[in-house]
């Protein structure tokens, strides 16, 4: 007896009703094959890129990594783009970092604040970053993104829940979309660069009475740098104040950056404190170098009132549990104390089993061994104090200077990009993740 459908059916109604089960199984794995294999493939069924293919070798070999790769500018690089860092590498094995060029900055948006090489620094010290490609292109072409699936092995591009839209209008990951090899992450609330930006102009708001021009150019980029987020413009007023952190800490987030681990027991400990504000590649390197000298590095972040006593009333701009968070993401920190006395006590040395306090040459004040209250005098005495000098020439000072030097340049770069943040706010919905 046969069946209709070409299904040839024996007598015994057992064995027929074997057959058709182990017939709807196979079918059923073959289609869910096909739905996964759909999954690499852009939308149409065509594979270009030899997506289908890629997988199937990467099937035959289970011990490949999943690599993930993220890009952007990383100017003026703060705890957002460390968190963000820090969740791309949270959906794979390896995390592969695009810095985009100079030039390819100055084209899409205007002059960067921090040159390539301290991007890279900045990049290249976050803890969560397994590799770095230089010049990477502000668009992600097909021929580039070949190359990301080719050359680097990268399985998944990321980006934020914004919006990366190029100059002409179209969205900057469309192709990574079609490809299937897309994937989405949340972008941290409560700070931009541009933000930033003007947190540093309030430290130099003073300007001479008659120079009414700078004056006048000076408050309409506070007021382009603020976002018009400051309290004067939501309740209606002008909005001439930069606004301060919107930034909410958490607890579980200063888990998420810490690295967990104590020193061990016969560890050689090196202690190094600072405020760490707008933290830069300068830090970043006297860190690198700092950790070399022992086997555990424990960094001081000062308290916001001292960073005010001694640097001045609109100091600091990132504010303490910023400046811990972008401290903690260093590659080379392993602890940090938030809220580090001035003073390096004997108490504390012990506390801690401090085996070493440094201190960069290069400083925003470096006449401290001339106070009468020395922060350093216990561990000089002790004879555990050290001065390092510091790789790079780079202070917070030096930040706000680039950017007093070019804010018309400034000015012109972020105008499209407050617009977009602000349309990015007044739709935001909740997205789910960290």
């Amino acid at each position: 007896m046969s069946d209709p459908g070409g299904l040839a059916l024996t007598s015994s109604p057992s064995q027929n009703r074997a057959r058709l089960i182990s017939t709807c199984l196979a079918g059923c794995l073959i289609i869910g094959f096909t739905a996964i294999i759909r999954l690499y493939l852009p939308a149409g069924g065509n594979d270009p890129l030899g997506l289908g293919a890629r997988l199937r070798r990467r099937r035959k070999n289970s011990n490949h990594p999943v690599r993930v790769y993220m890009d952007g500018c990383f100017d003026m690089m703060h705890y957002g783009h460390c968190n963000a860092l820090r969740q791309a590498r949270a959906l794979g094995d390896q995390l592969v970092v695009g810095v985009v060029s100079d030039d390819e900055i100055i084209a899409n948006k205007g002059p960067p604040v921090t040159p390539l090489n301290e991007r890279m620094i900045m990049v290249s010290g976050v803890k969560w970053v397994d590799e770095v490609i230089l010049d990477a292109p502000y668009a992600i072409t097909e021929d580039f993104m070949r190359k990301l699936f080719d050359e680097y092995k990268i399985d998944y591009i990321i980006h934020g829940d914004d919006p990366c839209v190029l100059p002409d209008g179209t969205d900057a990951y469309a192709l990574a979309k079609k490809a299937g090899r897309y994937k989405q992450i949340k972008r941290t609330e409560g700070v931009s660069s541009t933000d930033i930006v003007g947190r540093m102009l309030l430290c130099v708001r003073e300007r001479p009475k008659s120079d009414t021009h700078k004056n006048q150019n000076h408050s309409s980029l506070q007021r382009q740098f603020s976002h018009g987020h400051s309290q004067k413009f939501e309740d209606g007023g002008s909005g001439n104040g930069t606004r301060v952190s919107h930034f909410l800490p958490t607890s579980r987030r200063i888990v998420q950056f810490s690295n967990g681990k104590a020193p061990g027991p016969n560890a050689h400990i090196i202690y190094i404190a600072g405020a760490f504000d707008l933290f830069h590649a300068g830090h970043v390197e006297i860190l690198k170098l700092a950790r070399g000298l022992g086997d555990f590095l424990l960094v001081g972040i000062h308290t916001d009132q001292t960073v005010s006593a001694n640097r001045g009333a609109h100091r600091p701009i990132m504010n303490l549990h910023e400046r811990s968070l972008s401290v903690l993401a260093c590659r080379y920190v392993d602890e940090v104390i938030i809220g580090a006395p001035w003073e390096v006590s004997k108490d504390m040395i012990t506390t801690f089993n401090i085996s070493l306090v440094v201190h960069g040459l290069i400083s925003e004040r470096n006449d401290f061994q001339k106070d009468e209250g020395n922060p350093y005098a216990v561990p000089i005495d002790m004879g555990i104090f050290k001065v390092l000098q510091s790789p790079l020439d780079i202070t917070t000072t030096t930040i706000i200077r680039r950017i007093v030097a070019n804010h018309n340049a400034y000015l012109k770069r972020n105008e499209k990009k407050a617009e977009c943040e602000r349309r990015y706010y007044e739709g935001k919905t909740y997205v789910s993740g960290d």
